[in-house]
């Protein structure tokens, strides 16, 4: 890696708010050594760009000798970052390569077929004769001979040992802060009649351990290997055996990295089970993943830059990730945009916990309403954190007869309801779930968002209930600021931008008590700025309830014009 090209490489014509001081500080700390740095950029400041920089200095075929990996890899864990990636045209020389799923065959009679389930994959033997064409296989080979190869997390880690991608020079990981969550779900073994094709081959034990989860595991895989190898023997296979032999080769390979990893003395990891008895679906799920993450990440390249807003605490991450915080730096960049364009409001209702949410969920409804009312000519979002919230959010809403300017999404129609959502001029108010990352709500997109209930870890997970067993409520809390510090950047995207952004949870205000010293700076200064807005009253007729009619597009821009209260240093000057 050569990190003198950092400044040369970095694909903008022009610099924006500390991008160049960044790429000096990076610079630096590649340069004094560290096979590691970690940076530290608010959401907005332009990562992608100063990751395409990084990768840029991969070592060169010409600087290199045969055995000298080259070439960098960018990666990300968000499918959306990646797509943000694929349309930015000053990204245009990162090859995006994604899984065989995303792409068609283009075989006559096969054109609505994923390449996963193509005559390739059913059929022994088969000889495509456009292979070379196949949208898949040619991405591939291209991704597999650019300098930079883009894809999500989940593609370069089930590429782990692949001829195609091997070792290179750099590897730059995007929205790098939940990088051991992300290892940790991937190397979970869910076993359910769902995702065991077996399951009824199999008789279930009391699993109440995980010695006695390792024995079951070797004996799924000796149930799941003959049916396999079934499978792959046969001339001709249905799209539906197709499916069932990708989902035994996969289950396959991870419970033998399972019992391998369990058995293995000198692992970190910690595993853990969770079952209900005899014949019950059973969950193994690892803790502090270090081994599976070298295997997939750390063996992948030389030298690795990790970008995020949220890395709140450097020896901590580096623990969770197995890196060595002695050959790690931190690189800390800082906000450029005025705090009096991303202000926090605090309009607690109650605590959501699980035993108080029956009492405050309606309050937090009502709060609905009064900030439609507020927010006529501005389209805000609801980050609901569980379906059950947003469930009974929107039943209150439409009591109060304002659901013509809700809308919402369930498991199956996500992506579609977004897409409309960000479509549209309308004022509506989007009520989601787990959106608060990777969404790009820049301008009239959003201009308002509301943070429902404090993001803590779910308690009920055994991975959370160990940790916490053990004292580690740092990670707890810091777990949960990440989340917040991520969602708040949702709707403030430039240094001209602005969008408020309302806490209705009161155990965010003991949150931050309790985080305080994990916060960046430019993060407890919104903080610091917090107050009480003053709010219409409870009205859903102005919030554009069915008893009114809600004021044509054109009105409600000349009102907002007009009125001092939608101005982005409305807070400033008092007027709130």
């Amino acid at each position: 890696m050569n990190p003198a090209r950092l400044e040369a490489e970095f694909p903008a014509p022009s610099y924006r708010g500390n991008q160049q001081q960044a790429l000096g500080k990076i610079g630096e700390a590649f340069a004094a050594g560290n096979d590691v740095v970690l940076v530290r950029a608010p959401t907005g400041s332009g990562k992608s760009l100063l990751a395409r920089a990084i990768a840029g200095c991969a070592r060169r075929p010409d600087e290199a000798d045969p055995q000298d990996a080259i070439g960098a890899y960018y990666t990300t864990p968000q499918v959306s970052q990646l797509d943000d990636v694929a349309a930015d045209s000053l990204l245009s020389d990162l090859q995006v390569i994604r899984g065989k799923r995303n792409y068609s065959c283009l075989l006559p009679g096969e054109t609505d077929t994923p390449v996963d389930r193509a005559p390739c994959a059913r059929e022994t033997g088969f000889d495509c004769e456009i292979r070379h064409r196949c949208p898949y296989f040619s991405d591939r080979t291209i991704a597999a001979n650019r300098s930079i190869a883009a894809m999500t997390l989940a593609y370069f880690m089930q590429t782990a040992g692949s001829d195609a991608f091997g070792r290179r020079d750099v590897v730059v990981v995007d929205e790098a802060h939940g990088l051991a969550e992300w290892a940790e779900m991937y190397a979970t073994i869910d076993l359910r009649p769902r995702t065991v094709p077996v399951w009824d081959e199999v008789s279930i034990p009391d699993i109440d351990g995980v010695e006695a989860a390792a024995r079951f595991a070797d004996r799924l895989v000796d149930v799941c290997t003959r049916r396999k190898d079934t499978l792959v023997g046969a001339k001709e296979l249905s799209i539906a055996e197709v499916t069932e032999r990708d989902r035994l080769q996969e289950l396959i390979s991870n419970l033998k990295w399972f019992v391998s990893d369990y058995r293995n003395p000198q692992s970190a990891s910690t595993w853990v089970v969770d079952g209900e008895g005899e014949g019950s679906p059973v969950t193994i799920k690892p803790l502090n993943p270090e081994r599976y993450l070298k295997h997939t990440v750390w063996d992948r390249g030389n030298k690795f830059a990790l970008l995020s807003a949220t890395m709140l605490d450097k020896e901590g991450f580096c623990r969770g990730v197995g890196l060595d915080p002695d050959a790690t730096a931190l690189v800390d960049v800082s906000h450029t945009f005025p705090v009096e364009n991303r202000p926090l409001y605090d309009v607690t209702q109650g605590k959501m916990t699980y035993e108080q949410r029956e009492e405050t969920v309606p309050k937090v409804a009502r709060l609905l309403v009064r900030l439609l009312a507020k927010h006529t000519d501005e389209k805000g979002i609801v980050h609901a954190h569980s379906y059950a919230i947003a469930e009974a959010l929107v039943d209150r809403l439409r009591e109060f007869g304002v659901d013509g300017r809700i809308r919402t999404h369930d498991r199956e129609n996500r992506d579609s309801q977004l897409a409309s959502w960000l479509a549209t001029d309308d004022p509506e108010l989007f009520v989601s779930v787990k959106m608060e990352e990777a969404l790009d709500l820049e301008g009239d997109l959003a201009r308002w968002q509301v943070l429902c209930k404090a993001p803590y870890p779910n308690t009920r997970d055994s991975r959370v209930a160990r940790r916490l067993e053990e004292g580690q409520w740092g990670w707890y809390y810091r777990t949960a600021l990440k989340t917040v510090i991520q969602a708040c950047g949702r709707v403030v995207r430039s240094p001209d931008d602005y969008g408020r952004t309302y806490l209705a949870d009161a155990s965010l205000l003991d949150l931050f008590e309790r985080s305080r010293s994990a916060m960046p700076d430019w993060f407890a200064a919104q903080v610091e700025r917090m107050t009480r807005p003053q709010l219409p009253d409870f009205d859903p007729s102005a919030a554009g309830g069915s008893s009114s009619t809600p004021p044509s597009r054109t009105d409600r821009r000349e009102r907002s014009r007009r009125n001092p209260d939608n101005h982005p240093l409305a807070d400033v000057w008092g007027t709130d």
